[in-house]
This record gives C-alpha cells, structure tokens and sequence, in this order.
C-alpha cells in the first residue's frame, strides 16, 4: 500500500484518478472481506462458541423492530386504516391506536418483531 499523498506533490488528473480508483477498488475489496468474516462470526457467536482476541471480545447485538403485515394489518382494521397507517409508519399507527381509532389490544396482536444482529467488538481494557 502507498503513503499517503503529499498535498504538495502535483499529480495530473489522470494520476489522481487511477490513485482514486484503487483506493476506491481496495476499500470494495476490505468491506467484502470484512462483511463476509462478521457473517462467519456472528454464526458461530449465534450457535454458543465465544470469540476474542488480546485486544476485543466479540459479541452479537440484537436490535429489534415492530412490524405490521400489510395484508393482515388490511383484513383486521380495513383498507382506509391501512392506507393512512401504512403511508405513514409503525408510530401513526400506535397514534391511531393510542387516540382510539384503532383497538390497541388488536394491533399488539397484529405486531410482528423483527430482530437484527450487529457484531460487536467489546474492547476488554474495560
């Protein structure tokens, strides 16, 4: 890998874009590798095994989200509910819910929680 540009050296265009283009190649490059090696890690952190290093002790994160199925959301609070609730978000309907237009009980109900996992370094100098 090369240093670094010297901000005073006088590169031609052409230079600057080919330096641009394998910066921009390698970075491709790293963010494949590393999404793949977080995919490998976060399964076997998924399936109980730990890992960590001298520095870093990995650990999955998970985020969850509430969603509403369009077609069930639909079939229970009808299409003018589900055209308002649904060209706003997950909020406008817990508001239509929370002010009384929709029965709040039923909508819990009709909620599905969607999970993600980010891959998190822990730093162990903590």
């Amino acid at each position: 890998m090369t240093a670094p540009l010297d901000p005073t050296e006088a590169l031609t265009l052409g230079e600057l874009l080919e330096r641009y283009a394998t910066l921009r190649d390698t970075l491709l490059g790293l963010e494949a590798e590393r999404d793949e090696l977080a995919a490998r890690i976060k399964a076997a952190l998924a399936s109980g095994e730990r890992a960590e290093t001298d520095l870093y002790r990995a650990e999955l994160k998970v985020s969850r989200r509430v969603e509403y199925p369009l077609d069930r959301f639909r079939d229970v609070f009808g299409d003018a509910a589900a055209l308002e609730a649904a060209t706003i978000d997950r909020k406008r309907a817990e508001a239509l819910a929370k002010a009384g237009d929709l029965d709040p009980e039923r909508l819990r109900d009709l909620a599905v929680v969607r999970e993600t996992q980010a891959l998190v370094l822990v730093p162990k100098t903590r």
